[in-house]
């Protein structure tokens, strides 16, 4: 897991930057939680909500359709549990590409997730995700199915499988992050 903008793509690193400085303009301090994310990460986050049916649907399915590494990282990260935080399986989220970010609120000199909280009559969630549309970046707070609030991606597309195929998203992902 990173926090560094410079593991984030050359054509997104600067518009990371410049969303924070904007928040801090608007007196909301964003500090980055995660920026590169390895699949295994990805692979926890996904697991933490799922049964083990369900699981065991998805790495074979995985397997079938030509993503073994894929497989392998839900695989391997083994049970987890807590709240569901994502939808998008190991190699389908923009972290993994490095085109993505999360940002915690730091209001009153403390980290929050609050939603709610106000400072200024201002909620840094909504500034973040405001400033990020603006700048033709995709906020996560705006997802229509797991609204994801501390999230802000380069593209608006869902998943890269709107690029690229399973296998080759698969071959990637092992080629960067495997064996």
């Amino acid at each position: 897991m990173s926090k560094s903008l410079s593991d984030l793509v050359p054509e997104f690193a600067p518009q990371a930057k410049e969303l924070l400085q904007r928040c801090d303009d608007l007196h909301i301090v964003m500090r980055i939680t995660e920026t590169l994310r390895t699949p295994f990460t990805q692979a926890k986050l996904w697991r933490q909500s799922r049964t083990k049916a369900v699981v065991e649907a998805r790495i074979q399915k995985l397997r079938n359709d030509g993503a073994p590494f894929l497989a392998s990282c839900l695989e391997r990260v083994g049970s987890q549990s807590g709240d569901p935080v994502t939808n998008a399986l190991p190699g389908l989220s923009w972290h993994q590409w490095g085109e993505a970010i999360d940002c915690v609120w730091i209001a009153n000199g403390k980290e929050t997730f609050s939603l709610k909280l106000k400072v200024g009559g201002l909620n840094g969630f909504h500034v973040y995700a405001e400033q990020a549309e603006k700048m033709g970046l995709t906020a996560g707070a705006f997802f229509q199915s797991i609204k994801d609030f501390p999230h802000v991606q380069l593209r608006g597309d869902a998943s890269p499988l709107s690029h690229h195929t399973l296998a080759e998203i698969d071959a990637v992902m092992k080629a960067r992050f495997g064996p």
